[in-house]
């Protein structure tokens, strides 16, 4: 039995072979190739023009922007994802189906659309423009518009990778907690915290990741505005339709590349460290 097992999983060499080489091709051609590059037409003109495009001000305006944007939602979304996946996986409600189905919504709808649906809010026409303008409050075209549509587009990843590794423990031992006299917050400290840490601080990571990386709903929202509203995303592509910023605009792309290269090198760090509890998280 064991012999036609392995017989059944055996490929001939050429087919080995062949697979390995489609794999490898269609890594190269659309992911190692972009990325060459990215970085080959960053330091076409110069290590000085790189680094004069990367200290230019409305540049260095849209990595503080990006990175304020970032460190309100990030937060926001590991609280709401610490609370959803608390309550989903640990109680049973009227709702719970529903409340599950909404977290995924983001994931279901264009980044655009998210993005218009803000504007129809809280633009100057409207529901609650009228008002906000009467308060002179801007919420479109400023910074809270954008933390507002990077906190959509991102809220899922946090509550989505907790939800199945709270499932997968149960709750045995915070009963066994609370039955020897330990608080609600006190227990979620000491027993929930600790089983979580490693899938929680993953789900930060995509999260940050994907919120310093965040186009559509960003562009909408934020009015393009150099030095003010452009994220580093929309920096690049400000850059890229000036002709005279073609290098530039790679410069700036190739930083956002190198932050994803890192938020990779601490997810595969992650997995070698944590494999068996995210393989956990990512397996129920």
């Amino acid at each position: 039995m064991a012999r036609r097992y392995r017989s059944a999983l055996a490929e001939p060499a050429p087919v080995r072979w062949l697979l390995i080489a489609v794999t490898l091709s269609f890594l190269g051609v659309f992911l190692l190739l972009p990325l060459i590059t990215v970085f080959a037409q960053a330091l076409v003109q110069g290590l000085a023009t790189y680094a004069r495009a990367l200290t230019d001000d409305d540049t260095l305006a849209s990595i503080r922007l990006t990175l304020l944007t970032a460190a309100i939602a990030v937060p926001l979304n590991t609280l709401f994802g610490v609370a959803a996946a608390w309550a989903i996986a640990k109680f049973e409600f009227r709702g719970k189906n529903l409340l599950t189905t909404l977290i995924d919504l983001p994931f279901s709808v264009s980044p655009v659309i998210s993005g218009m649906v803000f504007v129809l809010l809280f633009g100057s026409r409207g529901w609650f423009g009228p008002w906000l303008s009467e308060h002179d409050i801007k919420i479109v075209f400023a910074l809270p518009g954008i933390v507002l549509a990077t906190t959509f587009v991102t809220f899922p990843f946090v509550a989505r990778e907790l939800i199945p590794l709270m499932q997968a423990q149960g709750t045995d031992e915070e009963q066994a907690a609370m039955t020897l006299g330990a608080g609600g917050l006190r227990t979620f400290w000491h027993v929930t915290m600790p089983n979580i840490r490693w899938g929680l601080f993953y789900g930060v990571l995509l999260c940050n990741a994907r919120a310093m990386g965040e186009f559509g709903a960003v562009s909408v929202v934020s009015g393009h505005i150099r030095g003010m509203t452009n994220t580093m995303p929309l920096q690049v592509e400000a850059l890229y339709s000036d002709p005279g910023e073609y290098s530039a605009a790679f410069a700036v792309s190739s930083l956002l590349a190198l932050l994803g290269f890192v938020t990779l090198m601490l997810k595969n760090f992650l997995e070698w460290r944590h494999g068996d509890e995210l393989t956990a998280l990512r397996g129920h």
